[in-house]
């Protein structure tokens, strides 16, 4: 095996240093020749003596962990478990160190690339904006109110009794679609009224108008000024 060459570096911890041995040098992990790990881990602490950069004593403690294992592997006669009265490796319990500490690193590297990748893209809270329904051009809420009134006042006698039963906007929906198919989808808006003339239809037709253009469903419009309003079928 070539020797192996120094190489100033920052480690998190002993661990971290041990692994970098282990796989510059490309050795089994679980077969790992203590007496050259060793000897290249007090070489990389000699070396931080050297540049007087300061030891943590985790990294000390590892180094006296590894000299004890090296002595136990050149006893002559291999450690038996109490127990279980089985050969013990003095290397198992560093061998199961660094697996543990391969599989935190590796699934580090992953959440760390995750969050590379998540960092290209930027989210916003969905807003709300609130609905408008612009008038058809050339006609204003003003123009409507003045031709709803006009027709209230011109077919509404003074006094009048209120129909019993009332129309429903939904009905007068109804009424509006159906005289404009039959109206090849255009007509004044004063022919809308055709039941009872009463104020309450002419409430319920001006009401309808509005959720039917508010739904797209008609178009209204004005030729010019004082002329009547007309209606079409927007299919």
């Amino acid at each position: 095996m070539s020797d192996y060459k120094i190489k100033l570096e920052v480690f998190e911890g002993p661990l971290a240093l041990l692994m970098h041995l282990i796989e510059k040098s490309q050795i089994d992990i679980y077969n790992i020749p203590i007496a050259t790990v060793t000897k290249q881990y007090l070489d990389y602490l000699k070396a931080m003596e050297d540049f007087n950069i300061e030891i943590a004593s985790e990294f000390l403690v590892m180094a006296a962990t590894l000299l004890q294992i090296k002595s136990r592997m050149l006893l002559p006669r291999p450690v038996i478990d109490e127990i279980t009265d089985e050969v013990v490796d003095p290397r198992q319990e560093l061998v199961e160190r660094l697996i543990e500490y391969r599989k935190f690193k590796q699934f580090a590297e992953t959440l760390d690339q995750l969050n590379n990748e998540r960092s290209k893209y930027f989210f916003r809270i969905p807003q709300e904006f609130a609905k408008q329904f612009p008038l058809p051009e050339g006609l204003c809420l003003d123009d409507l109110l003045k031709a709803f009134a006009a027709l209230w006042e011109s077919a509404a006698p003074e006094f009048a009794l209120i129909a019993p039963e009332e129309i429903s906007v939904k009905d007068k929906m109804h009424d509006i679609i159906t005289l404009l198919r039959n109206n090849n989808g255009s007509m004044d808006f004063s022919k809308t009224i055709i039941r009872t003339g009463s104020r309450s239809e002419f409430i319920a037709a001006f009401l309808a108008l509005l959720e039917l253009v508010r739904l797209r469903r008609i178009v209204i419009h004005q030729e010019k000024q004082f002329t009547s309003i007309r209606l079409s079928l927007k299919e």
